[in-house]
C-alpha cells in the first residue's frame, strides 16, 4: 500500500541579510496509512518547519526552495492557493504547540467551530452544527457547555482538546500535533494523548507527533525519525531506536535517558547546536560526535538503509559491521 504521505528532498530556508538560515535541508520521509509517526530533536532542529510546510504556511521571509509533498498522490507545493486552503482542516489538521495561539480569545468555541466548516463550504443548520460539535466536545471528554465558553475559561488541557475536536471536524486524513501537551502537566499530558489516540483510531487518521519528550514518543508512535540541524539523521520503528540506535546523536539521545532500576550520573550530548546561519562542512553533527573520523569533517553521509525499514545518516555505517555495534553498546551502555 502507497504511503498516504510522502515528503521528499525537503528544502526550506529563511534568508536574512547575513545569508540563508537553512531551516530544513534535504528531509525525505514517509508516512503510512494509519500509522503514527514521531519526529524528534532539540529545539531548532526543523521539526515544526517541516510541518509548516506541509500544510505550506511557510511566510517570508522563509521559502520552500525545493522538493516534493505528496498527499495521496497530490503534489501539495503544486497545488493552486484556493484548492490547498481547502486541504487544509479537511484533508490535514494542526494541532499546534500552543492551544491558546490558534483559539480566538475574543470568540466563543462554537463560533470558531462553525467558522472552519462555513470555510470549507459545509452547509448545516444551526441546529445541526450544535449538535455536531457536542458530539465531537463529548468524544474529547468535554461537557456541552464549552461550546458556549470562551478560550480564556478553559485549562490548559480543556483547550488542547478543544483544539483536538476542532482538527477532527471534517474528519482528516492526516493529523499533525506539534508538541501537544508542552506547558501541561503529567496527568492532563497523559489525557490529552489518550484523547488524541482515540481520535486517531477513531478516524483511522495518520498522526505526526512532534516534540522531544522521548518517553512520550516510546508510548505514542509507531516509527520515530531524529532530526538535527535541519536534517534527518535516522529514522526507524520506535523499538529499535530505543533498544538499537545507528547515529551516533541517537546513541547519545538514549544514552541521556535516566534509568529506572539504579542510581547513575546522567550525560548530556556534549556541545551545543550549530548556528543555523553556519552549518559545518561533512557530517552536521561532527563537532559534537565522541566517534568523528577525518572524513566526517569533509564528506557529508549518505541517509542509507543500514537494516530493513531502518535509515541512518553515518559514516560508520561504511565501516565494519562490527564497528558501529561495538559503539552502539559503549555509548548506550
Amino acid at each position: 500500500m502507497p504511503p498516504i504521505l510522502r515528503v521528499d528532498n525537503l528544502r526550506v530556508y529563511f534568508h536574512t541579510p547575513r545569508g540563508p538560515v537553512k531551516a530544513v535541508d534535504g528531509v525525505t520521509f514517509d508516512v503510512k496509512a494509519g500509522e503514527r509517526f514521531g519526529l524528534i530533536g532539540e529545539s531548532g532542529s526543523g521539526k515544526s518547519t517541516i510541518a509548516l510546510s506541509i500544510l505550506r504556511l511557510i511566510r517570508p521571509p522563509g521559502r520552500i526552495e525545493s522538493g516534493e509533498v505528496w498527499l495521496d498522490g497530490d503534489r501539495v507545493l503544486a497545488l493552486p492557493e484556493e484548492q490547498m486552503r481547502q486541504l487544509r482542516l479537511a484533508q490535514i489538521a494542526l494541532i499546534t504547540q500552543g492551544a491558546m495561539n490558534s483559539l480566538n480569545p475574543v470568540i466563543r468555541i462554537k463560533q470558531q467551530f462553525a467558522d472552519g466548516l462555513q470555510s470549507h463550504g459545509v452547509q448545516m443548520s444551526k441546529r445541526e452544527k450544535e449538535e455536531h460539535l457536542h458530539e465531537l466536545l463529548d468524544r474529547v471528554g468535554l461537557q456541552p457547555e464549552v461550546a458556549d465558553m470562551f478560550p480564556h475559561q478553559l485549562s490548559g488541557g480543556m483547550k488542547q482538546r478543544v483544539c483536538i475536536a476542532i482538527a477532527m471536524s471534517l474528519r482528516p486524513r492526516l493529523i499533525i500535533a506539534d508538541e501537544p501537551t508542552s506547558a501541561l502537566d503529567v496527568v492532563v499530558q497523559r489525557r490529552v494523548m489518550e484523547t488524541l489516540r482515540e481520535v486517531q483510531e477513531e478516524l483511522g487518521a495518520s498522526v505526526i507527533l512532534i516534540g522531544h519528550d522521548m518517553g512520550l514518543m516510546a508510548q505514542f508512535v509507531d516509527r520515530v525519525g531524529v532530526t538535527y540541524a535541519g536534517k534527518l539523521v535516522e529514522e526507524a520503528s520506535v523499538q529499535e531506536a530505543f533498544a538499537t540506535p545507528q547515529h551516533p546523536y541517537t546513541q547519545l539521545l538514549m544514552a541521556s535517558l535516566p534509568s529506572l532500576d539504579e542510581k547513575e550520573e546522567l550525560h548530556g550530548t556534549p556541545g551545543f547546536p550549530p548556528s543555523a546561519l553556519d552549518r559545518p562542512t561533512g557530517c552536521v553533527f561532527h563537532p559534537r560526535c565522541p566517534h568523528a573520523m577525518e572524513r566526517c569533517v569533509e564528506e557529508e553521509p549518505a541517509y542509507r538503509p543500514v537494516s530493513p525499514d531502518h535509515w541512518a545518516a553515518c559514516h560508520l555505517h561504511e565501516e565494519s559491521p562490527e564497528t558501529i555495534q561495538e559503539t552502539i553498546q559503549e555509548t548506550v551502555s
